[in-house]
């Protein structure tokens, strides 16, 4: 039996042990913010200059360290580090623990991502609108801790879980560019099937291909209407449970992660017009900054769906849903020439800001927003290219969410030395 001792947290840890302190430290920066991190997953980091860094790009990370958010700790906006990035940053929203030599770094991680200890840090949080934690409550957080050996079976049990997880990520994300390479090259730099038989002539949108038309975004867009937000208790008046998709899951749930998406009960009525099903596409339109515009765009397949709890799913109020017209437009192409919108901010020109809030001008985009319609067998052949692409990326996010349940059906149980190891 391997023997646990009670210690706390500043015994076996740094906190917050490198800061910048000037803006000639580096050149340039990776940036990790609160948002771009949930539960152990990073989503992205965001290049900087030094002197275009935002003012809490501070901690200063290293291999092995943890982060973990000071503000709101029951969101679980925690990562490990372990990949070696030069001059990479955190917010100072952010605690940086560093293990000292007596602590498995990676075990230290599953202690912090541990429930137990996120309660504690929800319990000691002070403030009511944005309830926040300071070094002293890490310092002073009592864990339980057993010796070198069994922290390192422990970590290397969790760990595998998270390895598979973090490797199906990457495959995830080679497979989205993949499909995102096959639009630009078909409608971008037009090298579609057939295309050596093909004039260009003038349009709205430039030389293009004679078969392809140019319309207006209405013609194609069937039906839409601003989603809902629901209740949070289940009533006769609110009997139907469903998921709902806001802006900031999309870009979560585009790739493998429906965990942040709330459950909300609604009205008969509302949910039966606003209801998602396959070939729909979720635009999110209000609530966006100058670091993160609006515009971000989700294909509901029925995978994706298929993931949800009942499959019942539901866009925010601040989202639109886009039910296209399937004979004139196919719903892969349409999400894709969406995507490459946003990704080159073309779509810019429809974003309207006001008192720091940006939101998109949908009806202007309607009736303004040029699409460029290929032929349909075109459209066809490219959602069979991409469309296998798409179910491969649903299935290693399934796969995803059965390591996740895994992993943390044993995490309590190894952390608490209740699981012998």
């Amino acid at each position: 039996m391997s023997k646990w001792q009670e210690k706390r947290l500043g015994e076996i840890a740094e906190i917050n042990p490198e800061s910048i302190s000037n803006k000639n430290y580096y050149d340039n920066i990776s940036y990790i913010d609160i948002s771009s991190v949930k539960e152990g997953i990073l989503y992205g980091v965001c290049n900087y200059s030094m002197n275009n860094a935002p003012d809490r790009a501070k901690r200063i990370l290293r291999n092995n360290d943890i982060i973990i958010s000071t503000v709101r700790p029951n969101l679980k906006a925690y990562y490990f580090v372990k990949n070696d990035m030069p001059n990479l940053i955190c917010s100072t929203g952010f605690a940086v623990l560093r293990a000292k030599n007596t602590t498995v770094s990676r075990f230290l991680y599953y202690v912090i991502s541990n429930d137990s200890f996120i309660n504690y840090l929800s319990l000691v949080a002070k403030g009511s609108a944005y309830p926040a934690v300071d070094k002293k409550d890490f310092i002073n957080a009592k864990i339980n801790i057993p010796d070198l050996a069994t922290q390192e079976k422990i970590a290397d049990i969790l760990s595998t879980y998270d390895d598979l997880i973090e490797n199906n990520n990457r495959r995830i994300e080679i497979l989205e560019q993949m499909a995102q390479e096959i639009y630009k090259e078909w409608f971008v730099r037009f090298r579609f099937p057939g295309h050596e038989k093909v004039k260009f002539v003038s349009s709205k949108l430039g030389k293009l291909p004679q078969t392809f038309n140019v319309v207006n975004a209405e013609t194609v867009f069937e039906f839409y209407i601003g989603g809902g937000w629901g209740n949070e208790n289940i009533s006769e008046n609110f009997p139907i449970e469903a998921n709902v998709i806001r802006g900031t899951d999309i870009p979560n749930i585009r790739k493998y992660d429906i965990s942040t998406c709330p459950v909300r009960y609604h009205k008969i009525s509302n949910y039966k017009s606003r209801q998602l099903v396959s070939g729909d596409i979720v635009m999110e339109i209000s609530g966006g900054t100058a670091d993160q515009p609006v515009g971000r765009c989700a294909l509901i397949t029925q995978e994706l769906i298929d993931r949800f709890k009942n499959g019942n799913v539901i866009c925010a109020s601040f989202c639109k849903l886009i039910r296209l017209n399937k004979n004139l437009i196919s719903p892969y192409f349409c999400y894709y020439w969406l995507q490459y919108l946003y990704d080159t901010r073309i779509i810019d020109r429809f974003q309207l800001q006001s008192t720091g809030i940006i939101n998109f001008k949908f009806e202007a985009f309607l009736k303004k927003g040029l699409i460029m319609l290929p032929p349909m067998d075109i459209m066809h052949q490219f959602e069979n290219y991409v469309k296998y692409i798409v179910q491969e990326i649903n299935m290693l996010a399934s796969q995803n969410q059965n390591l996740i349940k895994q992993r943390d059906l044993l995490l309590p149980r190894l952390m608490s030395g209740k699981l012998e190891v």
